[in-house]
């Protein structure tokens, strides 16, 4: 049997060939779900974000459910609710839509902030409480959420404590002119998702997440991974920085990437490649970013180039 890095690996290979040109995206939301975490996409309609999420749960067979989040979308629809049975003269509990191992959120930012909130027990703790009876969802647990651009019609900003309840955050965006030709010129033939081959399941997934969290940080790397985290938090850019969940995001993702790559040990490179999708989403550009124009990316790089890489043995680096 090959180890599962691989396997995991071929699941990249697999999805990359539904969404072309989206190779390092691809493997971001699967370091993501290596780690066990939740996944926000900010971006225009039409991209791809709902055929990426089929995409994932067909390759690693999951249990996949899709929420379109309108402003009439309830709590309860995702929760659950009881409702009264005659015959049996008792009230029987219906599970909501987050009963699933993978979750699309379809435009989060569409619907009320109670709704948004109803997600927040789940995606941190696995499970939900409705009439004061706990029920946990199944593992794995994942959810991969869409919002549109801030300011777009209909969308109201998430609440801070959802936000940081994603792993990561990124951008699919346009593909570029050559794969979009490609799409352009299959269009008419079979969907690219029956191409999609299971090679994995609920059980290996665990297993994976398992081997994940073994991965080794030397102490020197823990240090360097929370320099580039506390240094958000007194940018004169930035009115708010990652918080220590960012912290704990950090050191997950980094692992993933080490485990992805066959490595049983995280290097600083772990960490710096990881650092603006975990952190990203979690900080607050001020007044002085927007009157000078600076943006996240350029915060990033002057982080990066202020805080030295911690010195690693030849194998490690």
């Amino acid at each position: 049997m090959q180890p599962y890095y691989i396997s995991a690996n071929e699941v990249v290979e697999q999805v990359s060939q539904v969404i072309l040109g989206k190779e390092k995206e691809i493997k971001e939301v699967m370091l993501a779900i290596l780690a066990n975490g939740h996944i926000l996409l900010e971006d225009i309609p039409g991209v791809g974000k709902t055929t990426l999420a089929l995409a994932f749960s067909k390759a690693l067979d999951l249990d996949y459910r899709r929420v379109q989040f309108t402003p009439d979308v309830m709590p309860s629809d995702l929760t659950g609710f009881s409702i009264y049975r005659r015959e049996e003269e008792r009230f029987v509990y219906q599970k909501g839509l987050v009963f699933c191992n993978l979750l699309l959120a379809d435009e989060i930012n569409r619907t009320s902030p109670k709704t948004q909130s109803a997600l927040l027990e789940v995606m941190e703790e696995h499970k939900v409480t409705v009439e004061g009876v706990t029920r946990e969802v199944p593992e794995p647990f994942l959810v991969i959420a869409t919002q549109n651009p801030f300011g777009s019609a209909g969308t109201q900003l998430l609440p801070e404590a959802q936000v940081d309840r994603f792993m990561v955050s990124l951008t699919l965006g346009y593909p570029e002119f050559e794969q979009e030709l490609s799409m352009a010129m299959s269009v008419g033939e079979k969907s690219p998702l029956e191409s999609v081959k299971s090679g994995l399941n609920q059980k290996i997934l665990l297993e994976m997440q398992k081997e994940v969290h073994s991965v080794y940080v030397k102490e020197e790397v823990y240090r360097y991974l929370l320099k580039l985290v506390t240094a958000t938090r007194n940018n004169p850019y930035l009115e708010r920085g990652a918080s220590p969940r960012a912290t704990i995001a950090m050191v997950k993702m980094a692992k993933a990437a080490a485990w992805l790559e066959g490595r049983k040990y995280v290097t600083p490179n772990d960490v710096e490649n990881q650092f603006s999708y975990v952190a990203s989403h979690r900080m607050i550009l001020n007044g002085l970013a927007r009157i000078e124009h600076v943006g996240k990316a350029q915060i990033f790089e002057k982080i990066l180039e202020s805080i030295p890489k911690p010195p690693m043995g030849e194998r490690d680096r």
